[in-house]
């Protein structure tokens, strides 16, 4: 494998898991919407939703992590409790698109202070990125200092965000 193919793998380019190995069926939904719903369910509880004996219900469980359908359970954070009241989208545009730049934004954005998550997206804008912050000046600060500072970087636009407005769950 050449050096650049390497570096290429390391990087993951979608959010995406593999396809299972079989195709999901309607328990395997049922679980996962229960998931979605309470992801601090105890096995005894899920197995009892889904009507399967404990035994068959962890396994089926570990085997939708194992394949990447399950990646992760995460707690809901109100950040206005947390002290970061302000949200914000920021869309940024490269001046240019080289896989260096975009593979080098892609390692860096996860570690600046306040970045939520970041969409790497297809469009006018080519990255997403959702902060939350204390106050207007840490936002100025941010998109000035860590995103609009990183090399390529042609075009930054800010929206605040007013309100979060859960969609339905996609699992329905």
């Amino acid at each position: 494998m050449a050096p650049e193919d390497r570096t290429r793998s390391a990087i993951p380019r979608t959010p995406h898991a593999p396809l299972p190995s079989r195709p999901l069926d309607e328990i395997d939904r049922a679980m996962l919407r229960a998931l979605a719903a309470d992801g601090r369910i105890s096995n005894a509880q899920l197995a009892r939703r889904v009507a399967l004996p404990e035994s068959t219900c962890a396994g089926r469980l570990r085997a939708l992590r194992e394949a990447g359908v399950i990646r992760g359970v995460h707690a809901e954070i109100d950040l206005a409790a947390t002290g970061l009241p302000i949200e914000a989208m920021v869309a940024l545009r490269f001046a240019g698109h080289t896989r260096q730049s975009m593979d080098s934004f892609r390692e860096r954005i996860a570690a600046v202070p306040g970045v939520i998550a970041a969409y790497h997206v297809a469009g006018d804008d080519d990255f997403l990125v959702h902060v939350a912050v204390a106050s207007s000046d840490e936002l100025r600060d941010l998109v000035l200092d860590h995103l609009t500072a990183v090399e390529g970087i042609g075009h930054a636009r800010t929206s605040l965000v007013f309100e979060r407005i859960p969609g339905t769950r996609a699992l329905a």
